[in-house]
């Protein structure tokens, strides 16, 4: 059985005056379905940059990247943005939610790309909102959330098409210690209950304990790649 993603030798480098800045340095490394992974590594490691390539939302300079057996450089990007909207769910430190709009709305939004019908996505978000605890704030707005409210909209969002991996990006950066904990057992409960690929990038170590396998990015280039047999997700 093919790993759902699997990088074979990708490197990524940017044009820095004159000389090519090299970011990742030949990662070699495959994640099962229903994996959940954690990418630590300290500022300027390539860790956002690896995630980006992971999440389609960059591209490696060489390599090669297999998304559920499907090489990604042979798609375009209408193809690209596709498998974004259907395959991927990004929740992100700042939240991204569009400020003028309900929970509900920005929780629809994905669903509008996918063509889905209006009442379709009215039961869906209602579903994705009340699966995150949020079921009585559907209708606020995100300057009337919480962080921590504001973090499980982005979750919901993110899990609303049915995608089957979620990529984190430090999405406990900006949450005080109590909200942390309850956004990283709502991962560990999706990961557990609902089966979701879990991708986390984080720089902090009780964060990434949350997951079962941690993956340390020194310098572009993996430094180890542990299972976490003890991991925090009760």
């Amino acid at each position: 059985m093919k790993p759902l993603i699997e990088l074979k030798n990708i490197h990524k480098s940017y044009p820095l005056d004159g000389f090519d800045l090299e970011i990742l340095k030949g990662i070699n490394l495959k994640i099962e379905n229903g994996e959940f992974v954690a990418i630590m590594g300290p500022s300027g490691s390539g860790k956002s940059t690896l995630m980006n390539i992971l999440g389609c939302l960059d591209t490696p300079t060489s390599g090669e990247y297999l998304l559920d057996g499907q090489n990604v450089e042979n798609l375009d990007s209408d193809q690209l943005a596709e498998i974004r909207n259907r395959k991927i769910g990004f929740v992100f430190q700042g939240f991204n939610l569009l400020s003028r709009t309900t929970a509900i709305e920005n929780v629809e939004l994905p669903m509008v790309y996918s063509g889905i019908n209006d009442a379709e996505r009215r039961q869906k978000a209602i579903l994705a909102l009340k699966g995150v605890g949020l079921g009585e704030r559907m209708y606020h707005q995100p300057n009337q959330l919480s962080g921590g409210q504001q973090q499980r909209v982005a979750i919901a969002r993110a899990i609303v098409n049915d995608a089957p991996i979620i990529f984190a990006d430090e999405p406990t950066g900006n949450l005080d210690t109590k909200m942390s904990v309850e956004i990283m057992q709502l991962f560990s409960k999706l990961n557990e209950e609902l089966k979701r690929t879990i991708i986390l990038v984080t720089h902090e170590e009780d964060i990434a304990l949350y997951a079962k396998r941690i993956i340390k990015i020194v310098d572009g280039e993996i430094q180890s790649d542990t299972v976490n047999k003890k991991g925090k997700n009760k």
